[in-house]
């Protein structure tokens, strides 16, 4: 099967064929449809210091999916051929205290498909049948392939009640967005993001932020009177690890304000700590989602209308992989999905096709040649 492999310990992905993987008793073997770039497939492409501490070579990448059941192990009742699937890209054990009370996303034994194990930027995938989430009828297959961002974003914003809320967003990527519309949907009053990328805080725009700042253009502080607000953000979501945005969110924010953490500083993150006490803001960290309370809003979100359409802005066939991830990293994108149902029929072409039409033809022109295929038409 074709697939995107971190072949070498340097820059790039390369499109090679793989042996396609088999399913065990417990698994299901899904035929990939769509996949979606990540930020942490740009981490891998670009070989960065955390891809080289983490990533084993070779191994297929990627983790945003979804495809169709085609195969399903002797002990799997709840999943059948033809269905239209996706995947929770947190393998867990199983058998540790927060597994066992509920918590799998907290399980310390994670593995992470496509970082840790074979993931899903390939024709075929196989994940074991607790990871294996069934799409509603309908579905667009865009979007049901960024349901593991959209977990993120469904995960960091809905920790708090935003019924009415002033929502302060740092972080205008893809996730950041997505949150942005999640907070709008579920009815919050202002909801603000931060950025320095007028590409992204446009994009934002598009899916419910009410107002989008350009931190290097403008403050908070001037934004909250042009609002009207007087006490500051009621909830806060941290979403693009910049240095400054923790410091800066908790500057603007109202007594008592609670702030969830989903981006990762590359650095030291400055914190007032005495404003966190004399404030008795509550922050909490976020990591991946919640199995599969998360899942179940995620749908119910889409089903009650919230539109992501406008965060997927580039569509590709898999082979073009490499121009999604330079778009990606030009920082002039949303989500980047790429489509893989002409792969097998690139690869049936290439490998049945022409092959069999140039072994007829060789064999025709040597029969010519030896006298076996004259017309006798005239005898």
């Amino acid at each position: 099967m074709k697939a995107l492999v971190k072949r070498e310990a340097k820059r790039g992905l390369w499109l090679e064929d793989v042996a396609e993987p088999e399913a065990g008793p417990n698994d299901v073997k899904i035929r990939v449809k769509r996949t979606a770039i990540c930020g942490t497939d740009i981490h891998i492409y670009k070989w960065d210091e955390w891809a080289q501490k983490t990533i084993p070579v070779p191994m297929v990448v990627g983790h945003e999916f979804v495809g169709e059941v085609v195969e399903v192990g002797d002990n799997v009742n709840d999943y059948k051929p033809g269905m239209i699937v996706s995947g929770e890209g947190h393998i867990v054990c199983g058998r540790c205290r927060n597994c066992m009370a509920g918590r799998r996303h907290l399980c310390p034994y994670t593995s992470g498909v496509g970082v840790n194990r074979a993931g899903c930027f390939a024709e075929y995938i196989v994940i074991p049948n607790a990871n294996v989430w069934h799409h509603h009828d309908g579905i667009d297959l865009d979007i049901a392939s960024i349901f593991d961002p959209f977990g993120n974003a469904t995960h960091t914003a809905l920790q708090w009640d935003m019924v009415g809320e002033d929502v302060l967003i740092t972080g205008a990527g893809p996730i950041g967005a997505m949150a942005a519309a999640i907070a709008k949907h579920v009815g919050a009053r202002h909801v603000v993001i931060t950025d320095i990328n007028d590409y992204r805080l446009a994009l934002a725009k598009k899916v419910g932020a009410t107002r989008t700042v350009n931190v290097s253009k403008e403050t908070l502080g001037d934004v909250q009177k042009e609002l009207g607000m007087t006490e500051g953000f009621d909830v806060g979501l941290e979403m693009s690890g910049a240095p400054n945005a923790l410091s800066d969110m908790i500057d603007n924010m109202a007594h008592g304000a609670k702030i969830s953490i989903l981006g990762i500083p590359s650095g030291d993150m400055k914190v007032d700590w005495n404003k966190v006490v004399f404030n008795m803001l509550t922050i909490k960290g976020i990591y991946g989602r919640e199995m599969y309370e998360t899942w179940y809003k995620m749908t119910t979100l889409i089903q009650s209308g919230l539109d992501l359409s406008p965060i997927i802005t580039h569509r590709l066939p898999y082979h073009k992989f490499e121009e999604g991830f330079e778009t990606m990293l030009e920082g002039k994108s949303g989500k980047i999905v790429l489509n893989w149902e002409g792969a097998s029929k690139a690869r049936s072409c290439g490998e049945h096709t022409v092959p069999e039409a140039v072994v007829f033809w060789v064999l025709f022109v040597r029969a010519c040649d030896k006298g076996w295929a004259r017309d006798d038409r005239n005898k």
